[in-house]
């Protein structure tokens, strides 16, 4: 598969905004702190869960992101919706990414259960949104370095999110959204506006105008002005590939990670 963003701007990512090694976020001190109007929702950080350490140190942009971008999970509608299985489907989802995979930690930056329970997914996720910061992930291919992801649990072909779930969306949504100063109408996109899959199903991805009119109307009601659309390369825009008609197996749900990736 060929993917629409060339090497050229990629480079200039690497060698303007990424920090690695040393530099990698490693601690409160590099820490800002949050805006007040960027209120999170409960979020439950990787030791909660039992998060194993990344093998490798993950990369770190200094610029924010410029899209939040909506997953499902491809796994089962569980009607499991304790925190207890919140934790166990992010240490599978881990599991998967590293031990199936070979990706150096979980692909996406958040993960929320059916039962609405939001929880950390890539190490240092939390510390770099509070910093306005992007940990890059393996989530969307080609597309890692500008996207911060949002797997949701369950699938979404035919049948709607719980409301749990849908209610966690639009709070984590709009903390992202107020850190990351986007505007809600054009920064949350799906899965398949990037990469030629059916992910976040039909359902999800026909919710999205009725969630992004919900967190700019959440923003709205706490006094966040809208945030102006940042002019974006074309390279990096969206390019709205034909959606495939395909199976895809548990936790594998489209094009995660390419050639023109920086991380893994």
């Amino acid at each position: 598969m060929s993917y629409p963003h060339g090497p050229g701007r990629r480079a200039v990512l690497r060698g303007a905004a990424l920090t690695t090694g040393a530099a990698v976020l490693g601690g409160a001190a590099l820490l800002g702190p949050a805006s007040p109007a960027a209120a999170a929702p409960s979020v439950h950080g990787r030791a909660a869960w039992g998060a194993r350490p990344p093998s490798s140190p993950v990369q770190v942009l200094a610029s924010p992101p410029l899209y939040i971008v909506v997953h499902h999970t491809a796994t089962a509608n569980s009607t499991d919706h304790s925190l207890a299985h919140a934790y166990s489907l992010s240490r599978a989802i881990q599991n998967h990414h590293m031990d199936t995979n070979g990706w150096a930690d979980t692909g996406q930056q958040l993960t929320i259960s059916r039962g609405g329970h939001v929880m950390e997914g890539r190490d240092r996720t939390l510390p770099a949104i509070a910093a306005g910061q992007h940990v890059v992930g393996a989530h969307v291919a080609g597309n890692n370095s500008t996207c911060v992801g949002i797997e949701n649990e369950g699938t979404y072909t035919s049948v709607a999110p719980t409301a749990p779930l849908r209610d966690s969306l639009v709070e984590t949504l709009a903390w992202l959204c107020a850190a990351y100063g986007l505007n809600p109408r054009s920064a949350i996109l799906g899965h398949r506006d990037f990469n030629a899959t059916a992910c976040p199903g039909d359902v999800l991805y026909a919710m999205l105008p009725e969630l992004r009119d919900a967190v700019a109307g959440l923003l709205a009601a706490r006094g966040v002005e809208a945030a102006a659309d940042r002019p974006v390369p074309a390279d990096l825009r969206p390019s709205y590939p034909p959606v495939p008609d395909e199976p895809w197996r548990e936790f594998d749900h489209g094009p995660a990670h390419g050639p023109d990736d920086i991380t893994r």
